[in-house]
Formats: C-alpha cells, structure tokens, sequence
C-alpha cells in the first residue's frame, strides 16, 4: 500500500479533512459545522477543534483548495497558451467554473450575506489565492520577470480578479445559456481591455 494511499484515507489527515469538508459544502455551504465534519471523517470533534479551531477555518482552507482547483480544471478545458487571447479565454473558463460549481451556489444560498460582502472586499486569503492563480497565468505575458517585471501588468490581477467577480459568483444564471454566454462575453471583453498594452497588433 502507497503511503499516498494511506494519507489519503487516514481519517486524522489533512487530506482526508480537507476532502470531506469540501463534499460536505457542496450541499451545506457554510452551514456545514465541526459535528458534521466529524461525523463523515470518523474521528472526533475535539480532534478536529485542536487543530483547526473553527468550523469557519475548515471552511476557508475548501474554498482555498477548490478555487486552486478551479484553475487547474480550466488549464485541462481551455489552456492558456500565454497569448493575450489564449489568456482571455483560460480566465473565462476559470469564470464560468466557479459560477457553475455546487459550493458556489451552496454558499450563496446559505450565507446571503457573506456571498454578498464577496463581490466588495478587497483582501482575505481567498482573494489572495486568487491573485496568486491570476498572477501565474499573467506571468508569460512580460518575458523580463512576469508581473514583476512590468508595473502596469503587476497591477492587472487585482483588476482582473474586480471584474471577474460577478460572473463568477452569479449562481442564479446558471442553466440559463443565454444569461451565461451575457456574462462570459462581459468579462472577455473587459479582460481583453485591461490586456490590451500586451496584444499584438492585429490581434
């Protein structure tokens, strides 16, 4: 037996804990709580309490990972290429990812609220994992250092990440092909604004 394996279904894994609480959200957003955690771990509260504290640092640890994975499940659908275009529409397929997965849409119906402060706020480690993934796939864009080596691209992942928010936290469209190819084409054309000092011409 792989020790990978192992890990993977060691119920007092990080693993393990991380996957449950991520299958878990997909139906109960954030009403998901440390005894129902437990529960499908099979292993105790206290355990759980000893190392992450709170349900809501369970909670912000899935969402990390299931936006990193969002990203990784655009790169397999429409991968980047490193060209304006093929960036424009890799971060379209990121979009449309995160508008259409369960925990979206959970998390909207079970906190409105915290949903609604998502389109607004400006830092958090959510948003800084998004920065991170946008700031990757920006990278080829400046050969001398990516983000870092050209301050206008520096500044585009937070831009980017402000106009990609309400086409991907927009749940309620989903099904609708119409409503989704409104958003979709919304955020392409923004982005390819923002992106335009790094088009070549005719492009």
């Amino acid at each position: 037996m792989s020790s990978r394996f192992a890990y993977d279904h060691n119920p007092y894994s990080t693993g393990h804990v991380i996957s449950t609480v991520r299958t878990l959200m997909r139906t109960g957003g954030l009403d998901v709580s440390l005894t129902a955690i437990a529960r499908s771990c099979g292993i105790t509260r206290n355990f759980l309490y000893a190392n992450w504290k709170s349900a809501s640092a369970l909670h912000l640890r899935a969402l990390r990972t299931e936006l990193a994975q969002a990203f990784d499940t655009a790169d397999r659908a429409c991968p980047s290429d490193g060209t304006v275009p093929g960036i424009t529409a890799h971060l379209t397929e990121v979009v449309r990812v995160v508008r259409r997965h369960p925990t979206t849409a959970a998390v909207a119906r079970t906190s409105p609220r915290t949903f609604s402060a998502a389109y607004t706020a400006t830092e958090g480690p959510l948003l800084q994992t998004a920065m991170e993934r946008i700031s990757d796939v920006l990278h080829p864009l400046c050969r001398n250092g990516g983000i870092w080596g050209d301050p206008r691209l520096g500044s585009r992942p937070w831009k980017i990440l402000w106009i990609a928010r309400p086409a991907a936290l927009c749940p309620e469209a989903v099904g609708d092909a119409a409503r989704e190819d409104t958003l979709d084409n919304a955020f392409a054309e923004l982005l390819r604004d923002l992106l335009i000092p790094w088009t070549p011409q005719g492009c």
